[in-house]
């Protein structure tokens, strides 16, 4: 696992009231973003730079107690709130882990179903760390495994990152088809959108 830190529900400090950092959960209808990823019972999704966990908590109650989930953020308070939230509402199959998502993954070859990238993109250097991350995705991966990526629209807002740092739609396809992603699906969220791609084909 390297440097990353996995915490477990029985870690003494996520029991402490932790601050709900940034998330876009609420800049869209998260029954738009779930109905669109189609999660299923017993599923394994993956939420790369989850921040507070607000996605991973309704990826929880959807793929239950047969199902996993792994959380990672770099930021160790979040995390806490992830854990301190996950316990408040006893749900016990999230897997939460400090670390760096530019880095490799702790999580095993053809474990995850959906990997999650939500108003992530903007904050990373693509250019130095973009080829390796993507690689890692590609890895974890099941065969038919799907990656969506939530982004803030390339407009003027009054919210979200600067413009000049946001990605278009068009940006993100080019991204990523060029690192063997295919393109699977685009739903317009209002102020954000949502892009889903495959890694790998069945026969891979």
């Amino acid at each position: 696992m390297g440097n990353a830190e996995e915490f477990s529900h029985d870690h003494g400090n996520s029991h402490r009231k932790a601050a709900h950092g940034p998330s876009s959960f609420a800049m869209h209808d998260s029954d738009l973003v779930f109905s669109a990823l189609g999660l299923k019972e017993g599923d394994t999704f993956l939420d790369m730079g989850c921040g507070p966990g607000d996605y991973a908590i309704q990826a929880s109650k959807i793929v239950g107690n047969s199902g996993a989930i792994y959380a990672i953020d770099k930021w160790r308070y979040l995390i806490h709130a992830l854990l301190t939230e996950a316990d408040c509402q006893e749900l016990r199959n999230i897997t939460a882990v400090v670390s760096d998502i530019t880095q490799p993954l702790p999580i095993g070859d053809k474990r995850v179903d959906v990997c999650l990238l939500a108003t992530v993109l903007h904050t990373l250097n693509m250019v130095e760390n973009g080829m390796a991350m993507l690689r890692e995705i590609h890895r974890v991966l099941k065969p038919g495994g799907r990656l969506a990526v939530i982004n803030c629209k390339k407009e003027d807002q009054p919210f979200g990152p600067p413009i000049q740092i946001r990605w278009s739609p068009e940006e993100v396809e080019a991204l990523l088809t060029q690192h063997g992603f295919r393109k699977a699906g685009f739903r317009d969220l209002g102020f954000t959108y949502m892009i889903q791609f495959v890694g790998h084909k069945e026969s891979d």
